[in-house]
């Protein structure tokens, strides 16, 4: 799957926080924040719900996979959804590299694409 979720119960904004928290444990930064939600509004004048992309970035990593494949850069940052469902359900979301990374067929890479979904799972496991 190129994707592993969770659903958690707390608020949206809450939601956003523990994922950013738990990012940071696992050596990861955000450095984009889209609020998708706001962005439709703005651009179409419809109503969406709740949405946010975060783009995580480990820079240890990130540095090996720019080292070892120059055009790398079109897979990053790592995507984490943080979404508002029917009832209020806060579901959050993250890609999973060993799935986009299969098409670049670079074994150095997969391996360390393999320690990054690690560290996104348990991102995702710890919420």
């Amino acid at each position: 799957m190129y994707y592993n979720s969770k659903t958690v119960t707390v608020t949206f904004d809450e939601a956003i926080q523990k994922v950013t928290t738990e990012l940071q444990k696992e050596g990861f930064g955000v450095l984009t924040e889209i609020d998708v939600k706001a962005t439709l509004k703005k651009k179409l004048d419809v109503d969406f719900r709740n949405y946010k992309i975060l783009g995580a970035c480990n820079p240890p990593f990130a540095y090996k996979a720019l080292s070892m494949e120059e055009n790398i850069g079109v897979l990053m940052p790592c995507n984490v959804v943080v979404q508002e469902k029917e009832n209020g359900i806060i579901s959050i979301s993250a890609v999973n590299p060993m799935e986009s990374m299969q098409a670049v067929g670079n074994a150095e890479l997969a391996a360390v694409a393999g320690e990054i979904s690690a560290k996104l799972k348990r991102v995702i496991e710890n919420l």
